[in-house]
């Protein structure tokens, strides 16, 4: 794969986070015995151009999502966590899905009912804050586009995920937090293998990395269940994007593989 350089060829730069440091707290703290999540990865060098909270995406190039057990009510699931693991296998962020919508709402909304995701770190701290609207109409069709906005920390845009209608293919753009398009996402096609999307460069000439139900690059982890999965994307790629990306995920996962699970379950 062609690696992607982000600053020189996309054209997107971001100011410092605006996000103060507190007085007396360091930028980067070493976990101490007995503190934290274990299994959770620490100890790397930290670019300082990295927001806080952002640290364990600056360093990786591949992500690997789980989803963990959640509540459930008359059979559906009314919210849903996630590991969020890096290629060592170590925990690095906890996702958890809430939704405020009623029984009725989730019943005759199905896939559709907006949400929040809060990513938290090893020391529950929310570093990346997830919203799906309501669809909105696309004025070429009847259908309803989806999008995802994204937040590191909460109350800080850092870019968002929109669904473009297209006839034949399932497409999103990936954008910047000034609204520009960054990157493309289209669903490859493929008829009786894993359901994967391609995320490619902003002019669609270059595959710059992939979402996929089935990751075969990562150390001593397999998928046994439907939502697990696999991202990647450039090493050196901004963690801003990063973050956005894998908002991206989450959005195809609601998307289409509850839809799967919906219709392979009636």
């Amino acid at each position: 794969m062609q690696v992607y350089q982000a600053n020189a060829e996309s054209g997107y730069t971001y100011p410092p986070t605006p996000v103060p440091i507190q007085p007396d707290q360091p930028i980067v703290s070493q976990p101490q015995p007995g503190q934290g999540h274990q299994g959770y990865a620490g100890g790397h060098s930290i670019p300082i151009d990295v927001p806080t909270g952002l640290e364990d995406l600056a360093n990786v190039d591949k992500l690997f999502v789980k989803q963990t057990v959640g509540k459930t009510f008359v059979s559906f699931e009314t919210e849903k966590t996630f590991n969020i693991k890096n290629s060592q296998g170590q925990i690095i962020y906890t996702a958890k899905q809430d939704t405020d919508a009623d029984c009725c709402t989730r019943i005759c909304g199905g896939t559709r009912i907006p949400f929040d995701i809060n990513i938290r770190d090893s020391q529950e701290q929310e570093v990346i804050h997830l919203s799906r609207p309501v669809a909105h109409a696309s004025c070429l069709c009847c259908c309803l586009l989806e999008s995802i906005d994204v937040e590191a920390p909460r109350g800080i845009p850092v870019g968002r995920v929109v669904q473009d209608w297209s006839m034949c293919n399932s497409q999103f753009r990936i954008l910047d937090a000034s609204g520009e398009t960054v990157f493309q996402i289209e669903r490859m096609s493929t008829c009786c293998g894993p359901v994967e999307f391609q995320i490619l460069s902003k002019d669609g000439s270059t595959q710059v990395g992939k979402i996929s139900m089935k990751w075969s690059g990562l150390l001593r982890e397999t998928f046994t269940h439907a939502h697990n999965f696999g991202l990647s994307f450039p090493i050196d790629l901004d963690a801003r994007m990063k973050a956005v990306m894998l908002g991206a995920l989450f959005l195809i996962d609601f998307m289409y593989l509850e839809n799967l699970k919906d219709q392979s379950s009636s």
